[in-house]
């Protein structure tokens, strides 16, 4: 990777960033739709993924092309964690700013969403020693590297993930099981769960760049993890399914959101797919695997574009419509970083 490249894969999350947070900004200020007060902060919220994930590529670049330095091992890490700490404090206050159901479902969802960016964050404190995962790839012996992480450090990071999924499934459960009393919890309920699907696929993500890094990654591994964001991908988007054939409209259209949110676990697999392909052996499609973020994202902005049309008849399409262009700008970032992965791990 030369270093002109290396400036555009760390551009596109910047930039991505800066549609999330201005399109949120728009929404909110220059709607005359009731739907602003969700869609607007939402789009915020998802900006701070793509913070994150900003972190992440610049960890890993950084290691590849050899200008790595202390600071950013600490500072790169550091903000992504102050901004899922941001992203829930704003969630939590939103959530109680206002009486209406808008700043209850909205307040839920971005608290979830501060779930993802801790585990994006995470992944970018693991990639700290990402240079371990060629390195060790390239030997057929399974000694444990002096410079990885220890047990305690792997078992700190697996819980912060592990945490955070748990907690979203958790809270995805008491919305839905109180679905019944109002549309406001079934509503938030279904996107928290969506929400937790992506929180449990940066868990394999996570695992296998810590297993990786310590040398203990295993062809049942390379089987396991895959399948589980795959599983996980497909939930959501099932889950989606099924929410949209309700009789209710506006009920029905979180199931829009559902699937965007299975199709950023689909961006995320294509991580796991390249680390586990590429582990000790040459890959020939490994160069292709980038094209699945880029599908994915293709497919929610396809499906805002129709959206943002239907909302022209019917109000109940505001909402799902500009989330879903959010969560196109996440797998397009995602792009960026399976693409930084592919150059930093394949074989040529």
């Amino acid at each position: 990777m030369n270093y002109g490249i290396s400036v555009l894969f760390r551009a596109i999350p910047v930039f991505m960033a800066i549609f999330c947070f201005s399109f949120g900004v728009f929404v909110y200020e220059e709607s005359l739709f009731p739907g602003r007060l969700v869609a607007g902060p939402v789009l915020m919220a998802l900006g701070m993924i793509c913070v994150a994930l900003f972190a992440t590529a610049a960890t890993i670049i950084r290691q590849i092309i050899n200008t790595y330095n202390p600071v950013a091992k600490y500072a790169l890490p550091l903000l992504g964690y102050t901004a899922a700490v941001v992203t829930f404090l704003c969630g939590w206050h939103y959530m109680h700013a206002g009486d209406t159901l808008a700043h209850f479902v909205a307040g839920h969802v971005i608290c979830g969403v501060s779930f993802i960016v801790a585990c994006v964050s995470t992944t970018a404190a693991v990639s700290t020693r990402f240079m371990l995962i060629p390195e060790n790839a390239s030997s057929d012996d399974d000694i444990f590297p002096a410079t990885a992480f220890s047990v305690a450090q792997v078992r700190l990071f697996i819980f912060i993930v592990v945490a955070m999924a748990v907690a979203a499934w958790l809270w995805a459960g008491y919305l839905l099981f109180h679905a019944s009393d109002s549309d406001a919890f079934y509503v938030a309920g279904h996107v928290m769960a969506g929400l937790a699907c992506i929180c449990t696929s940066l868990v394999a993500l996570v695992a296998v760049i810590l297993r990786q890094i310590c040398n203990r990654f295993t062809r049942s591994d390379g089987r396991r993890y895959p399948f589980l964001v795959i599983a996980m991908g497909t939930l959501a988007i099932l889950w989606g399914i099924v929410v949209l054939s309700g009789r209710v409209t506006s009920l029905s259209v979180t199931g829009y959101i559902m699937i965007g949110l299975g199709l950023v676990c689909y961006s995320i697999s294509s991580k796991v797919i390249l680390l586990s392909a590429v582990w000790r052996r040459t890959f020939a499609l490994a160069n292709r695997i980038p094209l699945i973020p880029i599908f994915t994202a293709f497919i929610c902005l396809f499906l805002s574009a129709f959206l943002f049309e239907m909302a022209s008849t019917h109000t109940a399409y505001f909402i799902p419509a500009r989330v879903l262009a959010g969560l196109g700008a996440i797998c397009f970032t995602l792009f960026s970083i399976v693409s930084i992965l592919e150059s930093g791990t394949s074989s040529k």
